[in-house]
């Protein structure tokens, strides 16, 4: 959540509240409730993780068409490329990731080039490289989610093909033991659950969905209000980086076909709690100022801003998943034939 730079009516300019090298800036009660509240952090996220990701029940690999119930962080291969319509090909969400990409990274690199690298200090370019990052593996998991599709799937026939062959019926109409050994030792390719990449692109889009939505919320709820008060001005590129990511991630959102386990949330909180403790080290290092005020130490209140902060996680993610809940509806109600995402 950067501040203006260039060309402003007044131009806002953080100063150092306190001496953060000093060990009396560190060794307090302030810090260790903080602290506390980090711990509290990856505990609880240590322990979601643990529970419910991956495919750890045995259940998870089941087909999704055998009415098992299934491990809540189970993810299959083909919903990492495919959108959320049967009749929607997958080169679109192709195209789609490609554009968010390059508009991503374009507005990145200009915004890096224009007040230089002194933007990854703040979470909002953190979070903005994440979606970017988002964008690029999609990109190349969708180019082998198309090339799959034309190649192992092959469209309509290869599906008819593959039912067929399920089935076990020979030509006469008697069934084939050689089609039943095939069926029985074959896994569908459309039942794979999902590699490395594919966890890892649904980790990051559940990562970018909490995040997104917390940095747009206070830079447009709390940093835009402060800054129209004290007469400050807001350039072309603070709007873009807090409204595009918003934009993209939420048309991504609307065309894939990503599940969103609640669970998830865990990787939201790590991310926070990194960039915490990155300023903290920074700040321990280098006496310099706060990226946001409401992380300086040195503040009486500073224990109550980290708890509000911490528990701002829960209605930013819960933000999200009603998003997905209100796509499930929509969509499954205007195109109950073609939708074909897992509530």
């Amino acid at each position: 959540m950067g501040f203006p730079t260039g060309v402003s009516r007044v131009s806002y300019k953080p100063e150092v509240t306190a001496n953060t090298t000093s060990a009396s800036y560190w060794l307090n009660w302030r810090v260790l409730i903080c602290a506390g509240w980090l711990v509290f952090s990856f505990l609880f996220a240590s322990f979601l993780i643990s529970k419910y990701e991956g495919a750890q029940n045995p259940r998870a690999e089941q087909s999704r068409e055998s009415g098992r119930r299934e491990a809540p962080g189970i993810l299959y291969e083909d919903e990492v490329w495919k959108p959320c319509l049967k009749g929607m090909h997958p080169v679109w969400l192709l195209v789609f990731r490609i554009l968010a990409f390059f508009v991503l990274l374009a507005l990145l690199i200009v915004n890096a080039f224009v007040d230089g690298g002194s933007i990854f200090y703040f979470y909002t370019q953190w979070t903005f490289t994440l979606v970017v990052i988002y964008f690029g593996l999609g990109s190349v998991l969708s180019m082998y989610g198309c090339y799959d599709y034309h190649n192992k799937v092959g469209g309509e026939r290869a599906d008819n093909d593959r039912a067929d062959a399920e089935q076990g019926y020979s030509v006469n109409g008697e069934v084939s033991n050689a089609a039943k050994n095939a069926s029985s030792n074959e896994q569908n390719p459309a039942d794979e659950v999902a590699g490395f990449w594919g966890y890892v692109f649904q980790v990051i889009f559940q990562m970018n969905a909490g995040a997104v939505i917390l940095t747009d919320c206070v830079f447009w709820f709390i940093i835009v209000p402060f800054l129209t008060i004290k007469d400050y001005s807001l350039n072309f590129t603070m709007i873009n980086m807090h409204t595009i990511n918003a934009v993209f991630l939420l048309g991504d959102t609307a065309f894939n076909s990503l599940r969103f386990p609640w669970f998830r949330i865990a990787y939201f909180f790590l991310w926070t709690s990194f960039y915490v403790i990155f300023q903290w080290i920074i700040h321990a290092c280098f006496s310099v100022w706060w990226p946001y005020p409401f992380l300086d130490l040195s503040a009486t209140l500073a224990p109550l801003w980290y708890s509000i902060v911490a528990f701002m996680h829960f209605p930013c993610y819960g933000i999200f998943v009603l998003v997905i809940k209100a796509k499930h509806f929509l969509l499954s109600r205007y195109f109950p034939l073609s939708y074909q995402c897992v509530k």
